[in-house]
Parts: C-alpha cells; structure tokens; sequence
C-alpha cells in the first residue's frame, strides 16, 4: 500500500496516509501519457488560421498586359501569388487539431501522472488549506512552510472558496483547481501537486 505524509499547514506531519495503489501506485505508461499530453495541448488550438489565395483576394478581373510583345513576362493576373496583394500559396487553412482518446486511456494517463508525482516526492498532502484573509502573502507564507513557494505548484482542494481564489491568483508559479479539473496537462507542467486529503478521497472515488 501506498503511504505519504499528510501535513498540516505549518508543515508537521499528522500522520501517514494510504493512498490507493491503482491510482498513485501503478507501472507508469508513457505512451499514453505523452499521447494523452498532445491530445490536451492540440485541444487549445482554436484552428482559425486563414490567409486567401488567389481566388479570394479582390481584383484581378483582367490580364494586365497582353501575350507577347511587351517585353514583359506572361502575366494572366495581378493577384497571382507573384504579385503583391496577391494570393497566398500553400499558406494555413482552419482546421480541427482536436485528437482523440478511448475513456480508459485517458484514466490510464491521469494515473501515470499521479503515480510519478507520488514516486518523485513531489506529491505533497495537507489536512485542510484554509485561509482566514484573501492576502497573497498568506498563500506564500503557506508555501514557504512546504519549502515550495519557489517551485511551480498545482494546488488541488475539493471544493474552492473565495480568500483562496484571491490570494493565489496573483502568484504567477500557483495554479488552483477542484479534484474534478484535475488534468494531465496541469500535472506535468508543475514542479509539485499541493493536495488536500478531501481532494485525494475524491480523486480516488473517480478512478478508483
């Protein structure tokens, strides 16, 4: 079984708790993280790229000199892609970037990542995090407690309220979620995972 420290948020241990070992305790499998990791990122592009080509640029209508006798070279259009304020060639067109992942996959890849955070020690479990004023500089005091206030960190609690809201939103290397955001993405992207017992339990009833 499973165990990690559960702290309070002067940073003592209160005890150890187990955590489920189908969740934080698996053989990690890369494949579907990295593939769940790309399905995520492309799922942030919106695809509205657009340049026009030829067709859809304005004017044009008529061939700017005629065949042969000019000294020029053949032109049949001045909005070709050679001219200026022509079409574009082979330039971006809107397009769906989204990619696509059965359901177990992608609990398969929520696990991988919780199991290495939870294997590299970067899984750190707290009581409760509940803060008496929205100040920025109590979330940093609660940080800096952990040792982590210079780290990027996820911050996951079960449910939010406002004083935690406002006094991490300022802080560019804090990122706050629910159990029910949480996400592979967010996961990998951040140094540790502050979580609160109440988030664990419910993580573990999802994927359990």
């Amino acid at each position: 079984m499973k165990k990690v420290e559960l702290l309070n948020l002067k940073g003592e241990k209160v005890k150890d708790l187990k955590l489920n070992e189908n969740i934080f305790d698996i053989t990690p499998n890369d494949k579907v993280l990295y593939d769940a990791v790309i399905l995520a990122r492309a799922s942030l592009r919106q695809g509205t790229h657009k340049t026009k080509n030829r067709s859809e640029v304005s004017g044009g209508g008529r061939k700017p000199w005629r065949q042969k006798g000019t000294g020029h070279a053949r032109q049949g259009s001045i909005r070709a892609v050679q001219w200026v304020g022509g079409g574009r060639y082979g330039t971006p067109v809107p397009r769906d970037y989204s990619k696509k992942q059965n359901r177990k996959e992608r609990q398969l890849a929520l696990r991988t990542a919780l199991t290495e955070k939870a294997n590299d020690k970067e899984l750190i479990v707290i009581e409760k995090l509940v803060l008496d004023t929205p100040k920025t500089k109590d979330m940093i005091s609660v940080l800096e407690t952990l040792n982590i206030a210079d780290k990027k960190v996820l911050i996951v609690v079960k449910e939010l309220d406002e004083n935690l809201i406002l006094a991490s939103r300022n802080l560019k290397n804090v990122a706050l979620i629910t159990a029910d955001e949480i996400n592979v993405l967010d996961l990998v992207a951040t140094n540790n995972v502050l979580i609160t017992e109440d988030a664990v339990k419910a993580i573990e009833e999802v994927l359990a």
